[in-house]
């Protein structure tokens, strides 16, 4: 079946946060867990929910974390977002071909929507699928499903591009196509072992994958 519908993750994936992400943790973990986590340790919290990666440093502290992550995250969001190369002209593209466009994010919905429009993407997706949104995060099906459910899409027609291991395995439960972007900070092999539909090695190759574009 030909993909009419294509849902994005956001942070590493659309926009470029890691350096704020890192930055927003070291700020916590400073306070919480002073000389605990490494950089690479951080790493491995990109993707899951803040609430999971938080459980892990203290339980009985972790919606303190979180509270203090998101005000430090939000304060900085301006200073430190960044775009990946050519995301809002393929967006743009995809959007004047007709393709129902849709975010499907582990992040909270004020931060979220904030990214979105900072970045010049807000026209383009009428579809926002948040951790507020949902019951269950990635990678249960939940989120995708909602997000189809909200753009009157089928799986067969739909296809989720991710940089986490979480994108991944939420398409495939969910029964969409899958893509994975070999820019993601936790490298390309941690998306390749999953097996997804495609890789991109920019956000352009989605237009030939679709054939929106002709090599």
């Amino acid at each position: 079946m030909t993909i009419n519908t294509v849902l994005f993750d956001l942070d590493g994936t659309l926009i470029n946060t890691n350096d704020l992400i890192i930055a927003s943790f070291e700020y916590v973990l400073d306070k919480y867990a002073p000389g605990r986590y490494s950089r690479e340790d951080i790493i491995h919290f990109i993707g899951p929910p803040l609430t999971d990666s938080f459980q892990e440093v203290d339980p009985e502290r972790a919606e303190e974390m979180i509270a203090l992550y998101q005000k430090h995250n939000l304060a900085h969001h301006h200073d430190l977002l960044k775009e990946y190369e050519g995301v809002t002209d393929t967006v743009k593209e995809l959007y004047d071909h007709g393709y129902k466009l849709g975010i499907v994010t582990t992040k909270r919905k004020q931060s979220a929507l904030l990214g979105i429009k900072e970045a010049g993407l807000a026209p383009y997706f009428p579809v926002v699928v948040t951790f507020d949104d949902v019951d269950h995060v990635k990678p249960n099906p939940e989120p995708i499903n909602l997000a189809m459910d909200q753009l009157r899409s089928d799986p067969g027609n739909t296809l989720m591009v991710g940089d986490s291991p979480h994108d991944i395995l939420d398409g495939k439960n969910a029964g969409v196509q899958t893509a994975g972007v070999a820019w993601t900070i936790k490298g390309e092999s941690s998306l390749a072992s999953l097996e997804p539909d495609f890789m991109l090695r920019t956000m352009p190759d989605l237009l030939y994958y679709l054939g929106v574009k002709m090599a």
